[in-house]
């Protein structure tokens, strides 16, 4: 009874398994592959809680190999030794079936370490990563293996699981249960689509809840109370982190101010204020820029109050200025103009500064004209006057073209007046 209920109720057939229909509905790739008995080397990536351990279990559970397990966070060089030297023995004659969980924790040479057997097939991987296996599994693993993506669990596919909890431990308690509408279905959302979250809430709700007359109540504000706050999906260190505040500067270059709010709100459920700060400030320079370029000392400022004030209190000048950063008109040109001059810069692409924008008072005896002859632009009308400010080799180069914006192009008409009247 020590066992969680997640790995009590754990499902033994591919049916029972909630959600992930993208892979194990009848005819898809995995589905068929399971169902085929032949088993190639597999690697499931996606977050923690949503059926990766159990799938590769069902596999298992289907196939004449040997199973063994290892966890990339425990295991050693010498775990992996002892599993090799089991093979082609009477304790594995058909080899061996290897579910490694977290193999993103596996360096380099104890994930080399598995390539032969898994090449000669010996050894059938199934590993398991909550981490984009491209930038964490050793290549020559990856080109040996098919990956296949699971995704966080819809709350409707987990109300089921939540029920099938209750009843459970209904069945091992020998005790019936009264549960309030909606319990089941706050649990399966609050748990940010993490089925295992959702049945550890499930036992909380059970055991919190005192028994009254052979009967326990499970009630509404018992289950609101038992949701942790980390039922919103977040690791500052992988992918979930990525992928929230890159929807969060998107939504807010792409103009929607709604889903620009809902990142933000995940970003601060998750304590990360600075990463919402960050974001902000760059989106007000980088997607806002010269469009209106006033925002970027407003944007600073509300940045400045939010972490003078920290939370609760921060999301109130944030949320203002992310709504005025989605709302405000948008241009990139200042950063497209510095992105093609650093391009210039770094591929060689320059020359000497021209002599009139030197630092040089002097000029040697080798010099044919001497003198620095440069313009002092406030001493023309409209302090401007006509000077070669760029290297020869880039004269004529063009960086900075106007935005299409209302802002931008009164600056062009304001310049093409005054640059045609000169000449």
């Amino acid at each position: 009874m020590n066992k969680p209920l997640a790995d009590r109720i754990r499902p033994s057939s591919l049916d029972d398994v909630v959600g992930q229909r993208h892979l194990l509905s009848p005819g898809k790739a995995l589905y068929n592959l399971i169902m085929s008995g032949d088993i190639p080397n597999l690697i499931f990536y996606g977050p923690s809680g949503v059926g990766k351990t159990t799938v590769a279990s069902i596999i298992a559970n289907a196939t004449n190999r040997s199973l063994r397990r290892l966890n990339g966070t425990t295991a050693s060089t010498q775990d992996i030794k002892d599993i090799v030297a089991e093979l082609d023995t009477f304790t594995a004659p058909n080899g061996i079936l290897l579910y490694l969980d977290e193999i993103q924790y596996f360096n380099k040479r104890q994930q080399q370490s598995l390539l032969e057997f898994i090449e000669n097939g010996k050894i059938t991987l199934i590993a398991s990563t909550t981490e984009n296996p491209y930038f964490y599994i050793y290549p020559a693993i990856l080109s040996r293996s098919t990956v296949f993506e699971f995704k966080s669990v819809e709350s409707d596919d987990i109300v089921p699981a939540v029920e099938r909890g209750f009843r459970l431990l209904s069945q091992e308690h020998n005790i019936s249960l009264d549960i309030e509408n909606g319990v089941c279905e706050k649990l399966a959302r609050g748990c940010g689509g993490d089925v295992r979250k959702a049945l550890n809430s499930v036992e909380n709700c059970f055991f919190a809840t005192p028994a009254s007359e052979g009967k326990k109540h499970i009630t509404l504000e018992t289950a609101n109370e038992l949701i942790q706050k980390s039922s919103v999906r977040y690791d500052r260190d992988g992918d979930e982190h990525y992928d929230i505040i890159s929807a969060y500067q998107k939504s807010m270059r792409g103009s929607d101010p709604d889903a620009a709010l809902h990142y933000l709100a995940r970003l601060l459920e998750a304590g990360d204020l600075p990463s919402a700060c960050r974001r902000l400030v760059v989106c007000a320079c980088e997607d806002v820029g010269l469009a209106y370029p006033q925002i970027i000392p407003i944007v600073k400022s509300a940045v400045d109050i939010a972490m003078m004030v920290g939370l609760p209190e921060a999301r109130i000048p944030l949320a203002d200025a992310v709504i005025l950063v989605a709302t405000a008109p948008k241009s990139n040109s200042g950063e497209a103009a510095i992105d093609m001059a650093l391009a210039d810069v770094r591929s060689g692409n320059y020359g000497p500064v021209p002599r009139q924008l030197q630092n040089k008072h002097f000029d040697g005896d080798d010099a044919e004209v001497k003198g620095q002859f440069y313009v002092y632009p406030h001493d023309y009308d409209n302090h401007w006057t006509y000077q070669q400010y760029l290297p020869d080799k880039l004269k004529d180069k063009q960086y900075y073209t106007y935005g299409a914006n209302k802002n931008e192009q009164a600056f062009k008409a304001y310049w093409d007046k005054i640059k045609i009247e000169e000449k």
